[in-house]
């Protein structure tokens, strides 16, 4: 005789397992570092300076 098995146990084991795949896939598709975020900033953020401290004293 072989092993009894939960099928609830087994069915949500399935499910949680393939929203991990997904999960995965998505933080490769659209995740970026907590690092590559803050760069973007500091670089808009230097741009809106350099921006700023080229306008003309009369506009």
């Amino acid at each position: 005789m072989g092993n009894v098995i939960n099928l609830n146990q087994f069915r949500k084991k399935k499910a949680r397992a393939e929203r991990r795949v997904q999960a995965d896939e998505n933080a490769v598709r659209h995740g970026r570092s907590k690092a590559d975020k803050d760069h973007d900033a500091a670089q808009a953020e230097k741009s809106r300076d350099q921006h700023e401290a080229h306008k003309r004293e009369d506009e």
